[in-house]
């Protein structure tokens, strides 16, 4: 599974450990930043890794914020991109099993980091369910079309 993973400042603490836990795992993956506590601007990042996923060019991608709020938010303007503020290991399976993330979104400020790591890894291990799940997949899509 091939990941793209950025960061705002605010979520650089906590992405240096999720890179390590993708290492660990064996899944390559693409770091589009940021690298160094210099301000940058989150949308810039959800953004990059967001078309990555949306093109294909990566299976799924991790953005990390303060909050995970932002880098959803911008994450969703991407069409195809189905971004998840996750915040345990409950919300991490559903967005995959019932919504088909394709982006997981975490606070680096409001989670300990050894949650976010098993939210990570829950994440990468579940699996869309589909049936009845698809049907509001595809509402979505023909929302996306509007």
């Amino acid at each position: 599974m091939r990941i793209a993973i950025g960061s705002d400042h605010r979520g650089l603490g906590l992405k240096r450990q999720v890179l390590s836990l993708l290492a660990e795992l064996g899944h390559p993956f693409d770091d589009f930043g940021c690298y160094d506590e210099a301000m940058v601007d989150y949308p810039d990042i959800a953004r990059v890794v967001a078309e990555g996923v949306a093109e294909g060019r990566f299976d799924h991608g991790i953005l990390i914020c303060s909050t995970g709020i932002g880098m959803s938010i911008a994450a969703n303007k991407v069409p195809g991109i189905r971004a998840a503020l996750c915040y345990d290991t409950l919300t991490a399976r559903r967005s995959r099993e019932h919504n088909d993330a394709n982006i997981l979104c975490l606070g680096g400020e409001n989670m300990e980091t050894g949650l976010a790591l098993e939210v990570v890894k829950t994440y990468l291990s579940s699996n869309f369910e589909g049936g009845r799940h698809l049907r509001r997949l595809d509402k979505i899509r023909e929302m996306e079309a509007l």
